[in-house]
């Protein structure tokens, strides 16, 4: 039979337990209410504007000069004088000295063509003397006509031959002598030299190249298919030319003076010329012959257009932010590449915000928050990343 202190003792542990538990459970703190995290991408916007554009063409090529001339002694003798700006690189203007073959030879020559015109021109006038005389005799002779030797025709024929062989001595003496100063045909830079102080030249011994100064042209070929953006094949177009210069960016403006009017029979490329007006100008930006440059032709003119960078052009759509913050996909229409850009025609309107951002996973209305919106103080480097936090407390 069980004690009084057996029944007793259990019963009091049970009940200190209860009231431990009591009060345990009495000292916990209630939990804190949790926020629900609502993630939306943060994007940044570029508003467009729909207005005239004009098409551009590019191309590239070398600026030569329109004319090049290799200048070649007519005489032979030897050189006595050689102007100063006639070496590579020297400037020259038309008519200028260049060089001088000993004139010696020719000067005499010149004297002798000029006594022997001098002496047919006394045989003449002695002919036409004797023929007048002869003309006279005859009519105190006889009154029948006199033949053509009677009145020595023959003869005056023959010393006007004379006179006339004597005339084109003078004038080709004139033109030799002449022809022993070497001088420049128009303004031009010095390409090479290839004569010095006494060197001895003959007839076509070339004597050193010349550049055109006045004139730089430069062949862009143009493809097939660019050629459709082009008003009149492009002749007349204005272009611009850019090219690096001691490390700075200069740019020249030109003209398209003519199409060649051929296909590349190796690049199947059509060429068409630029021309720029003394490119040496005043010695400022000056336009070297053998730049390469880069060049932007002007083609046609679209009435209304924009341009997208291609990369945000996806199966003919571009994402723009809509008004209620929402992501929407515009279909738009192409017209051409142009650069790292592509010219839309069709299916955006001034004032689209076009999202320039990156986004994993874009669903048409889904929500959108602009990059200017985000709370200060986040990290929002990285386009595709942004995100901003807006709290809800539990119900």
């Amino acid at each position: 039979m069980a004690t009084k202190k057996q029944i007793i003792y259990p019963i009091v542990f049970i009940l200190v337990g209860i009231g431990g538990f009591i009060a345990l459970k009495s000292m916990k703190k209630p939990p804190e209410e949790k926020k629900v995290e609502i993630s939306v991408p943060v994007v940044s916007v570029e508003p467009l504007e729909i207005a005239p554009l004009q098409l551009k063409v590019s191309s590239q090529g070398v600026v030569e000069a329109r004319y090049e001339t290799r200048m070649v002694a007519q005489v032979n003798g030897q050189i006595t004088v050689l102007a100063e700006e006639f070496v590579r690189g020297g400037f020259v203007k038309k008519g200028q000295l260049l060089a001088r073959i000993d004139p010696s030879d020719y000067e005499a020559a010149l004297i002798e063509a000029q006594a022997n015109h001098a002496s047919a021109l006394a045989s003449l006038e002695q002919e036409q003397a004797q023929g007048h005389v002869a003309k006279e005799e005859w009519k105190n002779v006889s009154d029948s006509a006199p033949s053509d030797l009677g009145l020595r025709r023959p003869q005056l024929k023959q010393e006007q031959a004379k006179v006339k062989a004597a005339m084109a001595s003078v004038k080709r003496a004139k033109r030799n002598l002449e022809r022993t100063a070497v001088v420049a045909p128009y303004d031009a830079l010095i390409d090479s030299r290839n004569i010095g102080l006494g060197s001895y030249v003959g007839t076509g011994t070339e004597l050193g190249k010349l550049l055109n100064t006045e004139l730089a042209e430069i062949r862009l070929p143009i493809s097939a298919n660019e050629l459709q953006y082009l008003s009149d094949g492009g002749v007349n177009a204005e272009v611009e030319l850019a090219s690096t210069v001691a490390g700075k960016s200069v740019i020249w403006n030109a003209k398209i003076a003519r199409s060649e009017g051929v296909i590349d029979a190796k690049s199947r490329m059509s060429y068409l010329v630029a021309e720029v007006q003394y490119p040496y100008g005043d010695g400022k930006d000056t336009l070297r012959f053998g730049t390469y440059v880069t060049a932007k032709i002007n083609g046609l003119l679209l009435p209304s257009a924009t341009l997208v960078p291609r990369h945000l052009i996806v199966e003919g759509k571009v994402a723009v932010f809509s008004d209620n913050n929402k992501l929407h996909f515009k279909s738009v229409v192409v017209t051409r590449e142009q650069d790292r850009d592509a010219v839309i025609t069709e299916g955006l309107v001034s004032g689209d915000n076009l999202i320039t951002s990156a986004m994993d996973f874009p669903i048409e209305g889904m929500s959108l928050a602009l990059k200017s919106d985000k709370a200060p103080g986040s990290d929002d480097d990285s386009g595709d990343a942004d995100k901003t936090q807006l709290a809800m407390k539990e119900e």
